[in-house]
């Protein structure tokens, strides 16, 4: 088994040593881990107290709100109007979907009747939707007639996040496909079993006359876990169609490379490739092809090791930056996406199922307190979209009634998904993954196992036999988190020697009797973590906790952490920290572990005042990144000093004054800012070059900018030195701004023009809402465009 070095990531400062990613093959049988209804947790932890709270948000939730697009589709009546935000503006029932999924978790890890009630209401009305539409579709796509119908004739017309004009209307549909599939797993509903094996049927129907081709177009734009859900649907019924159907919608364009172990994957929409890559992992585990499920491990190692940070988050505005530059990950206030958290999660497992490797199990641990559970604020249960990691930032919370992000969705199904790692067993074999207070009921061997700790804040745990017995082997984890030799455990007060090393199992095999106590002791570590890139960041880690400080940086500031319904409320705008403010480890790293002390009496609270500074903050302290909220808070370290200090402050200046400026940006070809400023066009591709975004048109294409003020004077535009000679118009609400062509002898350079704007034109727009629009001149092409800004002056 491969041996892990006692830290995750890459870049790892322990005694000097610096983990790299190497894979091994894996040599160890296959697991099951138990199904949610053979674990509760227990009272005393962060995750029950996390369950819970997610219960009281997704019972605030409307069913009939939520049912009210999928109604509307099928031409019957809702009982009440569909919620706002993203649920009303064309990704219309997502989120019912998503709470399908979540009512069925609910039922499944807490045994709740009221979850199961609404499970079954939402059912009988979109089942009563189904039937209304007469062939087996269901979904809340605004237009969905006139989407499918031009579809199936093989009009099909792709973007990065719109298909035939509409909004991601798979990755829509997806969440019903999964809604259905969880509900059928977790509650034996047959109803849903139906609903979800008539709407596959509509699938088959609808891309039947389809060639490749042109299905691999239509994969362009973001999907989900189609391949996915269709496999599970062959694995329900045993019917081989809906396994052709997982094929078909598999997207090559990602698959290809990983098949040949190449990362392809910069400035590409992370969220869209990690559900594909769990489908094409599902896929191979139905059809065989074990090069499938390679290319999904390689990608799980590649993301993992070289793309991701210290809580187990990836992305800066939900792209995958390169591998070799982080500087973004620290600068921008769109850091690491819940939903791809998520995601991971469950690439995760499935690699971990087949092979019971415990780098899977470091990897989630590591996500899962730091990520996911911080992603819940743990009184009104609000969640998470972006998590930035730029020094003294902070993050947004949803409403119930407000907020329709992705995220949402997600998140109100990973709270409920806790007890699903803890355990799992192969035949007579017993494994212990997680340490969280729950109680195992193994039915096949009729024994009950209750675990009882209060880690983090301790270093211990006990296991009880509380019923049953017989002869098994009971398989603990040592985490590479715990130094070489120092895991203790005991049965009935007798010590056990632990043979193992850090990131395997320590196997204590024996007849076990009801009462059977076995005590473990996991003395934690404490280490940094620099980023993956090498640059002088730092994150603090203690055992698998990474550890943060509240730094308010700002006197007198009000922030209001809870987001509004407006369409990029899950963003936090407040003023980014300037760079005199900016916290800073003044140590050198290799010290800081020597100055930093625990506080007595507070567990996983330590003093680091000599090591780290936060300007008219005497104190800093240190305490676990999950249970930092509302606050400004730092996770990632730059050292004052290093040897990139001088050049980060200087471009951080820089970055200030025009942020400053700026009343409202886009960053063409990326996903979610151009879906949030209402991208439209027509002839128009985009993609990525140098490792930035751009889009351009042989026809149009228009963004909504926002400047409620009024204030905006100058729009400025960055361009591509070899896109010289391109000819097109630029308009703000059908008044001609500018007549471009693209100049030469700008070299292989980015560079930016500023357009001044009419005063009448910014007073006299609606609501302050400029539609800007790229228009081309015949026979040429409008842009690239690479940047768009809208300035209140120049910098």
């Amino acid at each position: 088994m491969q041996k892990l070095l006692p830290a995750l990531f890459a870049a790892t400062l322990v005694a000097g040593c610096a983990q790299t990613n190497d894979r091994t093959e894996p040599t160890s049988a296959a697991v099951e881990t138990f199904p949610l209804g053979s674990v509760r947790l227990l009272d005393g932890s962060p995750f029950k107290n996390a369950e819970q709270t997610n219960l009281q948000y997704i019972f605030a939730m409307d069913p009939d709100r939520l049912l009210a697009p999928y109604l509307r589709e099928a031409g019957l009546e809702p009982k009440e109007d569909t919620y706002g935000n993203w649920e009303g503006s064309g990704l219309d029932g997502h989120i019912g979907g998503h709470y399908l999924t979540s009512l069925a978790l609910a039922y499944a890890s807490t045994g709740n009747g009221e979850a199961l009630s609404r499970l079954n209401y939402m059912l009988d009305e979109l089942e009563r939707a189904q039937e209304a539409n007469g062939n087996g579709y269901l979904g809340g796509v605004p237009g969905s007639t006139e989407l499918w119908d031009e579809i199936e004739r093989g009009d099909i017309d792709a973007d990065l996040f719109a298909l035939n004009d509409k909004w991601v209307p798979w990755y829509n549909v997806h969440k019903v496909f999964a809604g259905l599939r969880d509900a059928y797993i977790y509650t034996g509903s047959e109803q849903a079993k139906r609903m979800l094996v008539n709407l596959s049927d509509w699938t088959i129907d609808l891309v039947d006359g389809l060639t490749d081709e042109q299905i691999q177009a239509m994969l362009r734009t973001e999907y989900g876990g189609m391949n996915e859900v269709f496999a599970d649907v062959a694995e329900i019924t045993g019917e081989e169609k809906y396994l052709t159907l997982a094929q078909q919608f598999s997207h090559r364009l990602i698959l290809d490379p990983l098949l040949q172990d190449k990362d392809r994957l910069n400035g590409l929409h992370a969220n869209t490739q990690i559900p594909k890559v769990i489908g094409y992992k599902r896929v191979s585990e139905l059809n065989g092809d074990e090069s499938w499920s390679e290319a999904a491990d390689f990608f799980w190692h590649t993301v993992v090791y070289e793309r991701s940070v210290a809580i187990g988050g990836n992305s800066v505005r939900e792209h995958f930056h390169p591998t070799d530059d982080f500087s973004s990950m620290v600068s921008d206030r769109e850091g690491p996406e819940t939903c791809n958290t998520y995601n991971m999660l469950k690439l995760s497992k499935m690699l971990y199922d087949d092979a019971a490797q415990l780098e899977y199990i470091d990897y989630y641990e590591r996500a899962l307190y730091n990520h996911i559970l911080s992603s819940q604020h743990p009184e009104h249960g609000g969640l998470v979209y972006f998590t930035s990691m730029r020094p003294a930032h902070y993050r947004m919370y949803s409403q119930p009634e407000q907020a329709m992000w992705c995220c949402v969705g997600s998140g109100i199904e990973n709270h409920f998904k806790y007890g699903e790692m803890i355990y799992a067993h192969r035949g007579e074999d017993l494994f212990v993954n997680l340490f969280i207070p729950s109680r195992l009921t193994w039915e096949a061997q009729g024994i009950s196992l209750a675990q009882e700790t209060a880690f983090p804040d301790s270093e211990t745990t006990r296991f009880t036999v509380e019923q049953g017995g017989g002869d098994f082997s009971l398989n603990l984890r040592y985490p590479v988190w715990v130094a070489e030799g120092a895991m203790q455990v005991s049965v009935n007060g007798q010590s056990v020697e632990v043979g193992a090393e850090p990131g395997e199992y320590v196997t204590v095999g024996r007849h076990w009797q009801t009462g059977d106590k076995v005590e473990v002791t996991l003395p934690m570590t404490t280490r940094l973590e620099q980023l993956p890139d090498g640059s002088d960041y730092y994150a603090v880690l203690h055992g698998p906790i990474v550890l943060a400080s509240k730094t308010d940086v700002f006197e007198n500031e009000t922030l209001n952490f809870l987001s509004d319904d407006s369409r990029m409320g899950h963003i936090a705008q407040g003023a980014l920290c300037p760079p005199e403010a900016t916290p800073v480890m003044v140590s050198e790293p290799e010290e800081f572990l020597t100055q930093l002390k625990p506080v007595t009496g507070r567990p996983l609270t330590f003093a680091a005042n000599a090591g780290l500074d936060v300007p008219d903050q005497e104190t800093v302290e240190l305490v676990p990144f999950f249970r930092v909220h509302d606050s400004r808070y730092t996770v990632y370290w730059p050292q004052a000093g290093g040897d990139q200090s001088a050049a980060r402050i200087k471009e951080e200046r820089a970055r200030l004054a025009l942020e400053a400026l700026t009343i409202d940006k886009v960053a063409p070809g990326e996903q979610q800012p151009e879906a949030d400023h209402f991208f439209e066009g027509e002839d128009t591709e985009a993609g990525v070059h140098q490792g930035r975004h751009w889009r351009h048109a042989k026809g149009w294409f228009s963004y909504d900018l926002r400047d409620p003020q009024q204030q905006a004077k100058f729009l400025r535009i960055t361009y591509f030195g070899p896109d010289a000679g391109r000819e097109f118009s630029i308009s703000i609400n059908g008044q001609k701004v500018a007549d471009v062509q693209l100049e030469e002898g700008k070299g292989a350079d980015f560079y930016y023009v500023d357009y001044p704007l009419p005063t009448d034109l910014v007073r006299e727009a609606d609501d302050g809402v400029l539609t800007l629009k790229f228009e081309a001149k015949p026979s040429s092409i409008a842009g690239g465009i690479y940047g768009v800004r809208l300035l209140r002056d120049k910098p």
